[in-house]
């Protein structure tokens, strides 16, 4: 995991691989998971496999039985399950508000300053 930069996006991609780690996930099913166009995901999915997290394999098909071109597939790498698992975690943590949603974000009283009014 030291080789990716765990951004919102990469964490967005690994999570669907990690809801499922065994099955294979192609392109155009995780561009629709994600909602990310083929210009941002491919070279996410391109970084992931450089630096270990992901297998990347072609499908084995005949086209002309199937109808069309072999499609290209990925899945995590059994080794990075864990550390997948464990970076996803310690992000989620770190984003959790540290406060109730029933406290006031700010000390009561403090009203908060109106640009170019009087506060």
């Amino acid at each position: 995991m030291a080789d990716v930069r765990m951004t919102v996006a990469v964490a967005q991609v690994l999570r669907e691989f990690l809801a499922e780690p065994a099955e294979p996930r192609y392109g155009y099913e995780l561009m629709e998971r994600t909602g990310f166009p083929s210009g941002k995901l491919y070279p996410l999915l391109a970084r992931l496999h450089r630096g270990g997290l992901l297998i990347r394999e072609w499908e084995q098909v005949d086209p002309r039985e199937v109808g069309r071109p072999p499609r290209c597939t990925y899945r995590l790498s059994p080794g990075a399950i864990e550390p997948v698992w464990h970076e996803l975690t310690e992000l989620s943590d770190q984003l959790r508000p540290s406060v109730s949603p029933h406290q006031p974000l700010r000390p009561a009283g403090v009203r908060p300053r109106v640009a170019g009014g009087a506060a």
